[in-house]
């Protein structure tokens, strides 16, 4: 498989993967600060969502060969790395050390991929021209 699908692949399904888990978050109840902290909550969520749709935008343009698929995930990816700094201080905080320890994983693919898709820019660009 090549590396443009794999990376691909990994964008759609963390994309996927944030807006199910904060769906289910919010219609369960379990987000406190939207009573706590709204403002505060609102714009994370917003940050959080603008991340999985860009994800899942920047996977589905390399999965296609879109022109600006390749640039739009490099934004994605570097959106969620950020996100993967900042999230896991709240888990941490509530002794969470399982999330703690998936978001260090996630944190390290992320990273992974992203200077996968910096190093090999030119095949995969290059993959977007050829035929298949």
């Amino acid at each position: 498989m090549k590396i443009r699908n794999i990376i691909a692949i990994y964008s759609l399904f963390i994309g996927i993967l944030m807006i199910g888990m904060w769906s289910m978050f919010i219609l369960t109840g379990q987000v406190p600060e939207m009573v706590t902290k709204p403002a505060e909550i609102m714009l994370h969520l917003l940050a959080e969502f603008t991340t999985a749709v860009l994800l899942i935008g920047g996977g589905i343009g390399l999965l296609k060969k879109i022109k600006i698929g390749y640039n739009l995930n490099l934004v994605a990816l570097g959106m969620l790395l950020y996100t993967l700094i900042v999230s896991p201080g709240y888990y941490l905080q509530r002794g969470n050390l399982a999330f703690v320890c998936v978001f260090a994983l996630l944190f390290i693919l992320t990273l992974v991929f992203l200077i996968k898709s910096l190093k090999k820019e030119y095949e995969i660009k290059l993959d977007r021209l050829s035929p298949e």
